[in-house]
């Protein structure tokens, strides 16, 4: 059995997985993939995990695909290239589907599926010297796995440009196009993401959850085509314990019982 390509700590409620290939850049092979979307998955199975911060290991946040890994899988025949992009497609669907917060803390480079992970994330804090890359098109590929989430984050607009160049760009481009939430030096990022977890450790478990679920269903929808779903959203979240508590606690001036 190899080394592990993929640490799992858990921290109170905070789960932080991170990504272990420091030699490799933290590239994606085929067992990084699985250990990523089982680590996922074992924080998102867990009651008391609230919130998941997502790593790379060494000076690079993640760069993509391991080339010797892309030889490899191109090589094999379309069943096996079919059943290998259907467990990427499993990892990113896994993140996105976690009930929990998931922070991405960039550092050095996200490229390619590393550049997926940051759009997949509910949250990116970046560190200023980070440059971000959508690079498939100079190999001749397209970024396929990863496009639902990262046209959805950044819009068809800088997708179209992007994915067309694979140019590589800046914190600050990444910042501007909604692809990350928070650029600081990088002495700075590990307050900044501790930071943003705080601020998320303020929010009722269940709540939060919801939000996360509220926004996959109305986003592209028409606002006609939410109203029941909107109206029924909030009458269960007054109803619920946790509601209730919220309120009562804002009205007692003091902190609800999930508050960190």
């Amino acid at each position: 059995m190899g080394e592990a390509r993929v640490a799992l700590g858990l921290d109170g409620p905070v789960a932080h997985i991170v990504l272990a290939r420091p030699e490799a850049r933290n590239a994606f092979d085929g067992p990084m993939v699985r250990e990523l979307r089982d680590a996922v998955r074992a924080a998102s199975a867990r009651e008391e995990i609230r919130v998941i911060v997502l790593a790379g290991r060494g000076a690079v946040f993640c760069a993509g695909a391991d080339i010797e890994w892309m030889k490899t899988v191109a090589g094999s025949s379309r069943e096996e290239n079919l059943a290998d992009a259907g467990e990427l497609v499993d990892l990113f669907e896994t993140i996105d589907r976690s009930p929990k917060a998931v922070v991405a803390c960039v550092q050095g480079a996200a490229l390619g599926g590393g550049a997926g992970l940051v759009a997949v994330a509910d949250i990116a804090v970046a560190e200023e010297g980070a440059r971000f890359g959508f690079s498939e098109v100079r190999l001749g590929l397209v970024p396929s796995v990863i496009s639902p989430y990262v046209v959805r984050k950044i819009g068809a607009s800088a997708a179209r440009e992007l994915f067309l160049t694979g140019e590589r760009f800046t914190a600050a481009r990444a910042a501007e196009i909604g692809l990350v939430h928070r650029v600081v030096p990088l002495d700075e990022l590990d307050a900044a993401v501790d930071d943003r977890v705080r601020e998320l450790l303020q929010a009722a478990p269940g709540a939060l959850a919801a939000a996360k679920n509220l926004v996959h269903r109305v986003q592209a929808r028409p606002v006609e085509g939410v109203r029941e779903l909107t109206i029924e959203t909030i009458a269960e979240r007054r109803a619920s314990a946790e509601g209730q508590e919220g309120l009562l606690a804002f009205l007692e001036k003091r902190k609800p019982d999930w508050a960190e």
